[in-house]
């Protein structure tokens, strides 16, 4: 139990020991404690370095034991003020690495305008990709060229499910081949279960990526996947981006028919506690204040759930949701 204070069972049973027999020399101690001399020589010294053993006032050659509500008590505040000194000293290398992680970003990223990031490599590009993804709020599309063994993550592991837990609406082409690869069905069956939507065509033209359809990323070099990549926040580039997405997602197959979507799927915990708070009459404020989420983030789950249960008003999601066992 004083192993925070640093008094181990080792340290603690000489300690003991020096309080029970406090005229016994270091030899009957370790008889007491079954160690050897050199043992319990060692955990004096420790005892010492702890103020737990102090030398005594009436005999400048002899020492004794603190009785423990002194020494234990002043152990313990120390030891208080050595974890608030590194608690500080924490927050310190907390904002430090903050400004590191910053200053890593601008090393890495070689800007030729406020709106558009050129990233160097693909390990580079990868990393600020997954980034960005973790600040999206409303849309992530995606056109992925690569054949479905260097596109498809392993299932369980893969950052797409997360997006879509978090109540983004995912559009994703991948080529047609893909369908040749049981676990590159798996995995797009599943991202179709959760609410993604997946569709495959013959060709396209590179690889592209659309968040909140306000940033588009390119690759840097189309032939090279490994060159890096272009972020483009330009609203005329992003408009472009669109374009050309819509273009091929329009012209590509639904791989899975919508009817089959799975609407059993485990609600997300954000999902659940919107439904009950909206079970209970608060209105879309109340909803994101209490869940300490932003308006727009409420009102874009609701109407997800409402688009999964075919629920046309929040009455009409809330008679579907009970019906299922949701509220």
């Amino acid at each position: 139990m004083l192993e925070p204070l640093g008094v181990d069972e080792a340290t603690f049973a000489v300690y003991h020991a020096l309080l029970s027999h406090p005229d016994s020399t270091p030899e009957q101690i370790a008889a007491l404690v079954d160690r050897p001399l050199e043992d319990v020589q060692e955990l004096m010294q420790k005892l010492r370095r702890l103020e737990l053993l102090v030398p005594t006032w009436t005999n400048p050659d002899g020492e004794h034991a603190v009785h423990p509500r002194v020494g234990l008590t002043s152990l313990a505040e120390r030891r208080r003020t050595e974890l608030n000194t590194m608690l500080g000293e924490l927050k310190e290398a907390e904002a430090s690495a903050e400004l590191i992680a910053e200053q890593y970003n601008e090393l890495l990223t070689a800007r030729t305008s406020g709106d558009v990031e050129v990233l160097k490599g693909r390990a580079n590009a990868s990393r600020r990709i997954e980034e960005l993804a973790l600040k999206a709020s409303e849309s992530f599309w995606g056109l992925i060229p690569a054949h479905f063994d260097e596109s498809i993550p392993e299932v369980d592991r893969s950052p797409d499910f997360a997006l879509l837990e978090r109540g983004l609406k995912m559009r994703t082409v991948y080529l047609q081949s893909m369908t040749a690869s049981r676990q590159a069905l798996e995995y797009a069956g599943k991202m179709h279960r959760l609410g993604g939507e997946v569709r495959a065509t013959p060709t396209l033209p590179m690889r592209l990526l659309i968040l909140d359809q306000a940033i588009a990323i390119m690759p840097m070099d189309p032939e090279n996947p490994t060159a890096g990549a272009v972020i483009h926040r330009t609203p005329a580039v992003v408009s472009v981006a669109v374009a050309l997405f819509d273009a091929y997602w329009s012209r590509a197959v639904e791989l899975f028919d919508p009817d089959d979507r799975d609407d059993q799927t485990e609600l997300t915990p954000h999902e659940a506690e919107v439904l009950r708070l909206l079970a209970g009459g608060a209105k879309d404020e109340q909803v994101a204040r209490l869940l300490g989420i932003s308006l727009r983030t409420a009102r874009r789950i609701t109407a997800n759930l409402s688009e999964r249960l075919d629920a046309a008003s929040r009455f009409e999601l809330g008679v579907a949701a009970a019906k299922r066992g949701w509220v």
